[in-house]
């Protein structure tokens, strides 16, 4: 690898370069394990002491740090650094490909539409009527179901389920264990005995999304569940059938979403958070990890619930206190009602329970 310039990477970053220029830039790293050939940032404030200690070639700084960079370290100043970092990592990035050209075990149905420069891994399954576009990578052992249609240069790692006539925009990622398309959850009760009901719709994901690891997306029960551009699903998240994500969201690890929700354009999902089905979040809300939202969302904002971890002992004293709140509510009730009745003995309520 022959590396980047720094006069090269300032131009691409938009950065004012400052201090020695001479190194080639190979790889990323961390400010504190750094060294010779790579480039680091500092957006974090609480790591403002390796800057001064850093063995890296350069560092992505803003102006209001420059005095703190350590001597002979190139600093490229930027307005802000994360994204920057954001940028050169993708031009330094060395991840490999999901797969390399179309390997003699892969199973692709003569049915299928598969584009002249698709790669296909070991045992990957092509069903018929799927339709691979330029550039598509899919990685060892996964399947492509029946009249799936998958855009131009996007990457499936290896053992991802794709279901039929799924859709899947251009620039996606999807991450090992994902299943794209699997039923809904629907039944119907029947005098105790369920019954269930054909899952005929299908999920279309749109362009430059990324879904993690073991995530699942149901496919819609009559219509399809909707995933907008450039939405981010971390690992292990439940989407359930007929949500609608609008574009640019993004949702942290193991979120359950209910069925037939809609989540709204730039919005925020914390780890864990439990939505429920048949509401609405609006455009731009933030939902806090582990967050339960029961009720919709109308107002742009920050939202949370959950109790955040204590010492055990704390936590057992708060618990059995809260046992008791119904007793102590009914003796609030009681003394203002006593107290009214002392102010206006002729028309106080003396009602205590409720």
């Amino acid at each position: 690898m022959t590396g980047y310039t720094l006069n090269s990477i300032a131009e691409m970053l938009n950065a004012r370069l400052m201090g020695d220029c001479t190194d080639k830039i190979l790889s990323i790293a961390t400010l504190e394990n750094a060294n010779r050939g790579q480039i680091s940032f500092l957006s974090n404030i609480k790591y403002r002491k390796y800057l001064s200690e850093t063995n890296a070639s350069a560092v992505i700084v803003t102006e209001e740090v420059l005095p703190f960079v350590a001597p002979g370290v190139a600093a490229l100043v930027v307005t802000d650094p994360y994204i920057a970092f954001a940028k050169i990592a993708q031009v330094l990035d060395n991840t490999p490909n999901a797969a390399v050209n179309i390997h003699p075990s892969a199973v692709i149905d003569p049915l299928a539409k598969v584009a002249e420069d698709v790669s296909v891994g070991a045992n990957a399954v092509i069903a018929a009527g799927a339709t691979l576009a330029s550039g598509v990578q899919i990685g060892a052992g996964c399947f492509i179901g029946q009249d799936a249609k998958i855009a131009s240069n996007t990457k499936i790692w290896p053992n991802v389920t794709i279901y039929h006539r799924v859709e899947i925009g251009e620039d996606c990622i999807i991450h090992s264990g994902a299943v794209i398309g699997a039923d809904g959850f629907g039944f119907a009760n029947e005098k105790g005995n369920w019954l269930k009901i054909p899952q005929v719709g299908s999920v279309v994901i749109g362009n430059q999304c990324e879904i993690g690891a073991n995530t699942t997306i149901d496919r819609g029960a009559i219509e399809n569940t909707l995933i907008g551009n450039n939405v981010i699903i971390d690992n292990l998240c439940q989407i359930a059938h007929n949500v609608n994500i609008g574009d640019h969201t993004a949702i942290a690890g193991a979120t359950v979403v209910a069925g037939s929700t809609s989540i709204g354009r730039y919005c925020i999902i914390g780890g864990a958070a439990v939505i429920n089905g048949h509401i609405t979040i609006c455009d731009g809300a933030h939902v806090s990890g582990m967050a339960m939202v029961m009720k919709p969302i109308s107002e742009k904002g920050v939202y949370s619930s959950g109790i955040p971890a204590v010492a055990n002992r704390e936590w057992r004293k708060n618990t059995a206190k809260l046992r008791q709140i119904d007793q102590l509510y009914q003796r609030v009730k009681t003394l203002e009602s006593q107290f009214k009745t002392q102010l206006d003995p002729e028309n106080a309520d003396t009602t205590t329970e409720e």
